[in-house]
């Protein structure tokens, strides 16, 4: 039976064993997708795979939020504070290896729905806490919630758009990240003095629910399906969305453009996993990714986690004004990460990065030869150092998924993810390492130099994605 035939018999079992025929059907689909024009459909999935990622930065910083009143409740030292709030990285850098293994197994939705729930339950578990020991063994597994999702959320919207601006589209949806960590702040503020961390958590429990929409609403990924041989339901899958599409355009879909199927590899079933990741073509991608990732996050971290400090001790401003200050740097990221969103189609991804990082290691470098002489060069400097930093790093959710074939996209963008946690743990660490000896200058001039290696890398290694389909970037 030919694929074209299966498409009208969506009941057909296939037992998934032929590769060619894998590769045949998923170039198929691939075409299929080029077809659908962005519309309300692909919308709606973004809407409530977005709602998911949002509340999961939500509940990332809320334990910010809740340390004050944790510590006074629960008489904590400096030790139990630091372990309450690094807990829950070591849990996302955990999440983020061992979430795309399991995406890559069973499927993209059902690990983006798994983590959310398991996030809404691990807020409600903990408002019933009354010691630090079982808090922080349920903020490292919600850890693994938050850091298993994002990546494998960004891996499910890359593979259900199309090339032409897909760009826009992916990072335009990667934004809700930074928008719900802005929105937890502003509620956290308001809520815990009002109400207590209590509260807080449980009503953060509330977003769990969402994994009910996404069963309702949100289909497995047909590419996934096709891959792991299950040719049934990826036919009736792309069928169902394209007669979806139709309903809402009114108009009937083109006729998609002639598949050109790219032999899997041999022996395909036994050269996914790890050992392909980190093997020949895909071995230096995730190598190159690997370090963008790192290197972005290390100096993104280490200037904005440990500005506030640098503003109230350096400089003696206050606390309220210090904290202001780095407001508006965090802000000026989020306008960096708009102008990527808006722009990466045109300017590519590979250039994206190798020009926003060279930029902001040229905005630190400038900063640590000045030594930092005033606050307000500080606050102009490192916001404009975090417009290309935010903006680089946001690219490379949409970057990272486009480089792995299907059968282990989730797998690299997790190690992708992982890469960042390692980042985000080890920047402000090493910063603040070169802070305690007084020497400003040395920590701008530092974060310039893994800047520097992070644009030289993308400019050595990195290859150009834009405006290519995920099966003719990786077969």
């Amino acid at each position: 039976m030919t694929i074209d035939a299966a498409r009208d018999t969506p009941g057909r079992q296939d037992d998934g064993d032929n590769d060619d025929d894998s590769a045949a059907l998923a170039a198929t689909i691939g075409a299929r997708f080029e077809r659908l024009p962005l519309c309300r459909w692909q919308v709606m999935v973004r809407l409530v795979v977005g709602a998911v990622t949002f509340f999961e930065a939500f509940d990332q910083l809320l334990i910010a939020y809740a340390l004050p009143e944790l510590r006074d409740e629960w008489h904590l030292g400096t030790t139990q504070v630091t372990a309450l709030m690094t807990v829950g990285s070591v849990g996302m850098l955990v999440g983020a290896l061992v979430s795309g293994r399991l995406a890559d197994r069973i499927g993209r939705v059902k690990v983006i729905a798994g983590c959310i729930a398991l996030s809404g339950v691990c807020n409600l578990a903990l408002t019933l806490c009354t010691s630090p020991e079982p808090f922080m063994a349920l903020r490292f597994v919600q850890g693994m919630a938050i850091g298993g999702e994002v990546p494998i959320a960004a891996t499910f919207i890359a593979e259900i758009t199309r090339a032409h601006q897909r760009g826009r589209f992916v990072l335009l949806y990667e934004l809700v990240f930074p928008a719900g960590l802005t929105a937890g702040a502003l509620l956290a503020a308001w809520l815990v003095p009002l109400l207590g961390w209590r509260w807080m958590f449980g009503l953060a429990a509330v977003p769990g629910l969402l994994c009910f929409a996404l069963a309702r609403w949100v289909p497995e990924s047909p590419r996934w399906l096709a891959d792991h041989g299950r040719h049934a339901e990826a036919l009736a899958t792309m069928a169902s969305i394209e007669r979806k599409v139709e309903r809402i355009t009114g108009a009937p879909l083109p006729e998609p453009a002639p598949a050109r199927p790219t032999p899997a590899p041999s022996g395909k079933s036994g050269s996914g996993g790890l050992r392909e990741l980190l093997t020949g073509r895909y071995g230096r991608r995730t190598l190159v990714v690997g370090s963008l990732w790192f290197t972005g996050y290390f100096a993104n971290y280490g200037i904005t986690s440990w500005l506030p400090t640098i503003y109230k001790d350096h400089f003696d401003l206050g606390l309220s004004t210090a904290l202001l200050y780095s407001t508006v740097t965090s802000c000026a990221g989020l306008a960096g990460c708009l102008l990527v969103a808006l722009t990466v189609d045109r300017v590519g991804r590979r250039n994206t990065v190798i020009w926003c990082m060279a930029a902001a290691a040229l905005c630190l470098l400038v900063l640590g030869l000045t030594a930092g002489d005033s606050a307000g060069g500080v606050l102009a400097w490192t916001s404009l150092a975090a417009v290309f930093l935010f903006g680089s790093n946001i690219c490379l959710y949409l970057y990272t998924p486009e480089l792995f074939p299907t059968r282990i996209r989730a797998l690299g963008s997790s190690v992708g993810g992982a890469m960042n946690r390692l980042g985000v743990i080890l920047g402000p660490i090493v910063v603040g390492a070169i802070y305690a000896g007084g020497a400003i200058g040395t920590v701008f001039v530092t974060l310039a130099v893994v800047a520097v290696a992070g644009s030289l890398s993308a400019a050595a290694w990195a290859e150009e994605t834009s405006g290519r389909t995920l099966e003719d970037m990786a077969p």
